[in-house]
């Protein structure tokens, strides 16, 4: 079964996440995704790429439900899947734009600010790093990578806080880059890829590079010490209970 749904016209390549009502993650659709980006990035006629979900749900991070009834070896092997993943995106050469066509939260929020350009619905959408209103942790890239986009003062109360962010609340911290209406998103998704799209290509990919790369290689080598204190926390006896409560329709 595909969970993603990949479009092209005129060099723009739309990949629409689609799993269930709120495109939650799991280890086959995180695989899905690194592979349509892989194809993405051979393809000479793919100048850049849009990535959006179906329905009110960008993403709702990971299928909590399911992981519950993973052991720990197989929930590291999804979470190692999942960073690398993250950093992929983060370093991918050509232009990726996150149009989010509604709630991102948790995995799906970082899954959004690898990219380098966020468009968000305003109205009821909400974008969030929520992990600690229910006793969870995030990963050394997705710190950075957050720290990257917003700052550390911004990024600082975002983790810490665990607030779900209108979209007029996310552009203040510079969680997203410009707001948006549902019937309006793609439109506008298109005109700013475009714009990313028209730069000479290799130099848009040397200069993304050279401001991602160097980023990157410092969270390497403590991506998977965090993992492990991630897992540490998940299988604790308070954040189990708290994630026991969790339901998710997907």
């Amino acid at each position: 079964m595909s969970f993603v749904r990949e479009q092209h016209h005129a060099g723009i390549a739309t990949l629409t996440l689609s799993r269930g009502k709120v495109n939650a993650l799991n280890e086959p659709m995180v695989e899905e995704i690194r592979q349509s980006f892989e194809n993405m990035g051979k393809n000479p006629d793919v100048k850049a790429v849009i990535l959006t979900g179906e329905g009110k749900f960008f993403s709702f991070g990971f299928d909590i439900p399911e992981f519950l009834g993973f052991q720990r070896e197989s929930f590291a092997r999804y979470l190692k899947k999942f960073t690398d993943l993250l950093t992929y995106l983060f370093v991918f050469p050509k232009p990726v734009v996150a149009a989010l066509n509604g709630h991102a939260v948790a995995g799906g929020c970082m899954l959004a600010t690898t990219c380098d350009y966020r468009l968000m619905v305003s109205g009821k959408a909400k974008i969030s790093l929520n992990e600690v209103s229910f006793g969870s942790s995030v990963f050394a890239g997705s710190v950075d990578i957050l720290k990257f986009c917003t700052g550390a003062k911004n990024a600082s109360e975002i983790l810490l806080s665990g607030t779900m962010y209108s979209a007029e609340e996310a552009l203040r911290l510079n969680l997203i880059d410009q707001i948006s209406s549902l019937d309006r998103l793609q439109e506008d998704a298109e005109a700013a890829t475009r714009v990313m799209a028209g730069r000479a290509q290799p130099a848009f990919a040397s200069l993304k590079r050279l401001l991602r790369q160097p980023l990157a290689d410092t969270w390497a080598n403590r991506e998977a010490a965090s993992i492990e204190e991630f897992l540490d926390i998940w299988y604790s006896e308070d954040t189990w209970k708290q994630l026991q409560d969790i339901k998710i329709h997907s």
